[in-house]
């Protein structure tokens, strides 16, 4: 980005993983970290099931997973991973014929639940069919379905029973020459996936999918995955994230990005800065704002705009971004370009204008990049 300039107490030294492949997306090492969703459609609705998974690519997510819970699903499932814009993770519980099934149809990835997959024998037919299909897994531990062993072990679900169940299920993996996995250790309680997830990343080199599951609706949920997730990517774990909303999935994606562009970690499309409004505003600042995010969804090319509604804070905030606009005037605000006072404009003409402007410094980026490519 032109105006974000790296500072060292910004930065953020993430945790050492391996590399794995999900379809063509690799997870791991030093590659950006992922951003996942779920659908949330019958998987028999082929129809229904593509469209959110086109959707959910169009927002950004670079995976998407997909229930497997019967014969049916499965079947379904190959002709979605034909359809898919991004690679498909198969999610498996109960049966783990599913997952030999769903590996045969071209599935990604397998998330095995260990609470729920069944016995070692089991686990390593379906070791063998991803090998087969060269698909990857995901090992996916939850608070709310740990084994019956561990919990008369532990009493209840704590973030060592979780480790355990996790590091349990590593073991049967690579003692069967598999290491094409990643791992997740999730609960609805943020202080007990905070604590597994520590756990979890001192004890392997596996890389690592956060979540925070079952977090609630849109606005609930958002605020316990960005301090659950953002405190864990904040101490540099996470490859690949998975926000759960009771929402859109497209949501769970916009959020996602989001909590990634607060630390810097992953950019795409336009970041606004934009006051909370007061009794100084010279323009309608949340009205624009909710315009001009809608308005810009197109945009893919990272890059920053301060919307503010006077002059209090106005000015330094557009030192800092791309495009900026700060109200004041009587019916007329400063149009910044590049950190710097341009021209003004009116209130009434601002939104068109601001948006012409993003769309032309996008083009300019994306044209920058190319050359220096």
């Amino acid at each position: 980005m032109s105006l974000n300039h790296v500072r060292p107490w910004r930065d953020i030294y993430r945790r050492k993983s391996r590399q794995i492949m999900v379809g063509n997306v690799p997870v791991g090492g030093d590659a950006p970290i992922a951003v996942q969703t779920m659908t949330n459609t019958l998987t028999t609705d082929v129809a229904a099931t593509v469209a959110q998974i086109q959707a959910a690519a169009e927002a950004g997510a670079d995976i998407v997973r997909v229930s497997v819970p019967d014969e049916p699903s499965a079947k379904a499932l190959k002709e979605i991973v034909r359809e898919s814009p991004v690679p498909i993770v198969a999610d498996i519980h109960f049966h783990y014929k599913r997952g030999i099934e769903a590996a045969e149809a071209g599935a990604a990835c397998l998330r095995i639940n260990p609470g729920n997959i069944g016995d070692e024998k089991r686990v390593k037919e379906v070791i063998k069919a991803a090998r087969d299909h060269n698909c990857s897994i995901r090992i996916g531990v939850n608070a709310g379905s740990l084994e019956k062993h561990l919990l008369e072990k532990y009493a209840e679900p704590c973030p060592e029973a979780m480790v355990e169940s996790g590091l349990e299920h590593i073991r049967i993996l690579e003692d069967n020459d598999f290491h094409n996995f990643k791992i997740s250790v999730k609960a609805s309680d943020v202080f007990l996936s905070a604590a597994a997830y520590q756990g979890i990343a001192e004890a392997t080199d596996a890389p690592i999918h956060l979540g925070i599951t079952e977090a609630g609706g849109l606005v609930s949920g958002t605020i316990k995955s960005a301090i659950g997730l953002g405190n864990l990517l904040w101490m540099g774990i996470g490859d690949t994230i998975r926000v759960s909303l009771s929402a859109d999935p497209v949501e769970e994606v916009k959020v996602g990005f989001e909590i990634l562009k607060s630390l810097g970690l992953r950019h795409r499309g336009v970041n606004i800065i934009s006051c909370p409004s007061c009794a100084r505003q010279g323009f309608d600042v949340i009205k624009t704002v909710e315009s001009l995010e809608h308005r810009l969804e197109h945009i893919k090319t990272p890059m920053s705009l301060s919307i503010i509604g006077c002059v209090v804070n106005g000015p330094g905030e557009a030192l800092m971004t791309d495009v900026g606009f700060t109200g004041g005037g009587a019916g007329s605000g400063m149009v910044y370009l590049a950190g710097k006072a341009s021209h003004k404009m009116s209130n009434d003409q601002m939104i068109d204008h601001i948006v012409e402007e993003v769309e032309k410094k996008a083009a300019e980026i994306d044209a920058a990049q190319e050359a220096a490519e």
